[in-house]
């Protein structure tokens, strides 16, 4: 792998509070991920990325920092931080953290002084607020106790930063150099294009959407110019130290102009690319995004790597198992809960999807649980709930907690291995999700961990994966195919009939009907 390792890694997201728990809590730790590193091993994969471990009040899942340099006791401490990335790192696996430098919790020291009217400027206050909106849903501004307002473009629990600020400035250049200097190889930044505001905070009006996805209209709270500048000065830092750090960005957009500026080289090493994942199954959608975001890659120079599931997004056999005919955006339908779900149908379909991931240009995210086939779990009870755009939305939005449930290991009821003891999870599971654990499909012919080991395992072998380029190849309007060289052609069919095949079989997706190729399936040829 070159030294811009990043540019063909498998990189897998964990969120630490429902991949492992090792202390019995019901919540999973930096303990419990430890424990389990033999699986990510196992899969092959090259870098670990986590979700926020930080002391939180956990208003919005992690993503409200109260402390941007320690570990939330429970998840454990800063030494288990370290054994972490000491462990890992003798896996050849590398760590990636999570910094929110858009906004943090109600609960840091800074904001806690800005409410006694100390440093009130750190954050954005207003005398009066404007229309903006939360992307939770509703107003993005709430009164203090001396009359002002404080803007939050999430949660109310989460004050947007001043980033004209020189104070927040230096304080997230000393968090950056916190985490490197403990091993870390790099970042993912969360809401990377929303941190500068314009100035005057003029007012704009937006369609109605779904909350998180945003508009292809240009605001004045996302893309500011100084963005870019502020990218370059971060990546000097990660330059400053050896080993190939790097930084990832969280930037939704609609309009690939957009993502054009931060790809210069001398900023971000990545920026993801999401358009995949809100594209409903179809094999012109799919090839649409490909071709755009993969020349938009050739020409800057950049890195986009692939992504199907994260999360803040229903999981993919959920969203390829409700019927695509009538729907959009399969995300959106999810998120308000109102869908009827072919599990059979979803779960063939994100197996092929799976295959088209792997093989593309570039880097690929898988997020975690995905290499199981879960399914996103849609009957969490409104009281145990925890995502807040459920209740911002007046409960509209079901929410992200759905594919956030805590992972099942091992065993045939809850928690499935997911703790050593009985223990109620910080999310239910699902009754049924036993013959989807990891001891249930380790080792078993035609499971979905044993495709995606098998997959990653042949994109290291295979000498035209990984990085590089595609040719397109014609096999008619339902059927997505190209070739890679030296002598890959991936080939997946959309369609309601199976279509015919050339090659030698290198991997499927599904069962092959000697040399046919059925609906909604995937192979890989030689």
């Amino acid at each position: 792998m070159s030294a811009e390792w990043w540019r063909e890694a498998i990189v897998y997201q964990v969120y630490p509070r429902s991949f492992a728990d090792a202390d019995g809590d019901g919540q999973g730790d930096l303990r419990g991920l430890i424990s389990r590193l033999d699986h990510l091993s196992g899969l092959g994969v090259d870098a670990v990325w986590l979700s926020p471990f930080y002391p939180s009040p956990l208003a919005d899942g992690g993503y409200d920092v109260a402390d941007y340099r320690d570990v939330d006791p429970r998840y454990g401490t800063l030494a288990d931080f370290d054994r972490l990335v000491a462990e890992a790192g003798a896996r050849g696996i590398r760590v990636i953290v999570d910094i929110v430098p858009n906004h943090c919790s109600v609960e840091h020291p800074w904001f806690r002084e800005a409410l006694r009217g100390v440093g009130r400027d750190r954050f954005i206050f207003r005398d009066r607020p404007n229309g903006w909106q939360s992307k939770f849903g509703g107003p993005a501004w709430t009164q203090v106790e001396d009359g002002q307002w404080y803007l939050h473009l999430f949660d109310a629990s989460q004050p947007d930063w001043n980033w004209r600020h020189p104070e927040v400035v230096a304080m997230f250049e000393d968090v950056l150099r916190f985490w490197l200097d403990r091993g870390v190889t790099g970042f993912r930044i969360d809401v990377a294009n929303m941190l500068f505001k314009q100035d005057g905070l003029p007012e704009v009006e937006l369609p109605p959407g779904t909350p998180l996805i945003p508009a292809d209209a240009a605001v004045p709270y996302e893309n500011q110019p100084e963005l870019l500048e502020l990218y370059r000065s971060w990546r000097a830092i990660l330059d400053g130290y050896p080993g190939a750090r790097m930084s990832v960005a969280e930037i939704w957009y609609g309009n690939a102009e957009v993502a054009r500026p931060y790809l210069t080289g001398d900023g971000l090493a990545q920026l993801f690319n999401f358009r995949l994942m809100p594209a409903p199954w179809s094999a012109a959608r799919f090839r649409e995004v490909i071709e755009e975001s993969h020349r938009l890659a050739v020409e800057t120079g950049g890195s986009i790597p692939w992504v199907l599931g994260n999360h803040d997004v229903p999981r993919m056999v959920t969203r390829y198992g409700i019927d695509q005919d009538l729907v959009r955006d399969p995300t959106a339908e999810v998120l308000l809960g109102q869908v009827e779900v072919d599990v059979v149908l979803g779960t063939r379909r994100a197996r092929a999807a799976a295959l088209l991931l792997l093989a593309l240009p570039g880097s690929a995210y898988i997020y975690q649980g995905d290499e199981l086939g879960l399914p996103e779990h849609l009957t969490i009870p409104a009281g145990e709930r925890q995502d807040p755009m459920f209740e911002r939305t007046a409960r509209t939005f079901i929410g992200r907690d759905g594919c956030r449930v805590p992972l099942p290991w091992s065993g045939q009821a809850t928690p499935y291995g997911f703790a050593d003891v009985p223990v109620r999870p910080w999310l239910p599971q699902p009754e049924e999700w036993g013959r989807l654990s990891v001891a249930a499909q380790q080792a078993a012919d035609g499971s979905t961990l044993e495709l995606y080991r098998r997959a990653i395992a042949e994109r290291r072998r295979h000498p035209a994966l990984g990085d590089g380029d595609l040719t397109w190849l014609e096999h008619g309007p339902e059927v997505l195919a190209f070739r890679r060289e030296p002598g890959f052609t991936l080939v997946v069919n959309f369609g309601a009939e199976p279509v015919p095949f050339t090659g030698t079989v290198l991997l499927a997706s599904g069962p092959l009907d000697g040399g046919l190729l059925p609906c909604d399936t995937a192979v890989w040829l030689a």
